[in-house]
């Protein structure tokens, strides 16, 4: 059997421009999965950065 390799962790720091895209897209009331395709990150990350800045994200009914 051939050994499994695996992938590296690419942390980024949020700029000031992140967190204001994040922002904008919390108002505007976009779905996770799309704002995490357009800023290549994931669902979760996008989630704890939101819960820190005190933005509703995610669940709206």
């Amino acid at each position: 059997m051939a050994k499994q390799v695996k992938k590296k962790i690419a942390r980024r720091e949020y700029s000031r421009a992140d967190v204001k895209e994040l922002r904008a897209h919390s108002r505007a009331k976009t779905p996770v999965i799309q704002i995490a395709k357009l800023t290549k990150r994931t669902v979760g990350s996008l989630r704890q950065k939101a819960r820190k800045l005190g933005l509703p994200l995610g669940h709206r009914r």
